[in-house]
């Protein structure tokens, strides 16, 4: 009884095995490319909200490929940094604006109405 168990269990693990490494003709599993970042970033425009919606990262085995995600944050500093220089531009030029027309002599006096 006990022969017949053993060889019983050495069949059972060599089918097994054999359906696991694949030992017919076809593959049973075929070559996954790595993943990669499917929809990276606009190259051509600013970044939208919409796109940062639409990123996904690809995973890898211990969480996030890092290099992925340390091009998407670069490139998000960038134009952040980008944004507030542009912010701040637009804020001096409008406080110079102001301070011109606030310093007019003829601030508050009405203009003269055309005789008819």
């Amino acid at each position: 009884m006990f022969w017949f168990l053993a060889v019983a269990m050495v069949v059972v693990v060599a089918a097994v095995t054999l359906v696991v490494v694949g030992g017919g003709d076809g593959e049973v599993l075929p070559e996954a490319a790595p993943e990669g970042l499917v929809d990276p970033l606009p190259a051509t425009r600013p970044v939208g909200r919409a796109d940062i919606e639409a990123l996904r990262l690809p995973v890898a085995a211990r969480g996030y490929r890092m290099a992925d995600v340390d091009d998407v944050l670069a490139r998000l500093g960038a134009e952040l940094a980008e944004r507030d220089a542009r912010i701040a531009e637009l804020e001096a030029a409008l406080a110079g604006a102001q301070a011109q027309a606030v310093s007019r002599p003829d601030l508050f006096e009405k203009p003269a109405q055309e005789e008819e």
